[in-house]
């Protein structure tokens, strides 16, 4: 499974559950698959996707999710002590393993001996596990919309590269907050 396979998953899998893509090729490649109102596309602020996606889930009390990057991850592991600090929060963290920084030159990440599910575990996820391909992201992706805990899916792609990446993401900055935040109202209206 490469990057744009996991989050095309991501999209079908989904129906209205507000989706945080952390910043670089995973917001731009979302965006090209399927621009939604429930989409939030980082266009800055590398690692807080996670951060972000709890703040939301705390608030709305509804299930979010939050498409992350390795390399997004291990500049602030410390997401994962905030997100299993609150057992109850409906958070649903998968982290896209390339093992680079891709949408700056493909830098090779320092993740290669990380374990990400180990991590979140022991700082207070409810559940975590590793997925390599795509039916099995489709399934724990099912599985883990209806959770009422922290989960981490650690995806494990198997191309790093995307080949010629989607353009960059220039919205219209306070129309994206609006339409996302006019969004969330109806989620948390539920």
């Amino acid at each position: 499974m490469n990057k744009t396979e996991a989050i095309t998953a991501v999209i079908r899998t989904t129906v209205d559950e507000p989706i945080i893509f952390t910043t670089g090729y995973a917001s731009r490649i979302a965006s090209s698959v399927a621009d939604r109102s429930s989409h939030f596309y980082m266009t800055g602020s590398m690692g807080l996707a996670a951060n972000i996606g709890l703040g939301i889930a705390l608030s709305t009390h509804s299930t979010v999710v939050v498409v992350d990057g390795d390399g997004s991850l291990a500049m602030n592991p410390g997401c994962l002590l905030s997100a299993g600090a609150f057992p109850g929060a409906k958070l649903l963290h998968l982290v896209l393993d390339d093992r680079r920084y891709e949408s700056t030159g493909g830098q090779a990440a320092p993740t290669g001996r990380t374990d990400f599910v180990g991590l979140s575990l022991a700082a207070g996820y409810g559940r975590a596990h590793r997925v390599d391909d795509v039916a099995g992201l489709t399934g724990a992706l099912r599985e883990g919309l209806g959770a009422t805990s922290p989960q981490l899916l650690h995806c494990v792609l198997s191309d790093a590269r995307i080949g010629k990446p989607p353009p960059r993401i220039v919205p219209d900055l306070p129309r994206h907050r609006e339409r996302f935040a006019g969004h969330l109202e109806r989620v948390a209206a539920r």
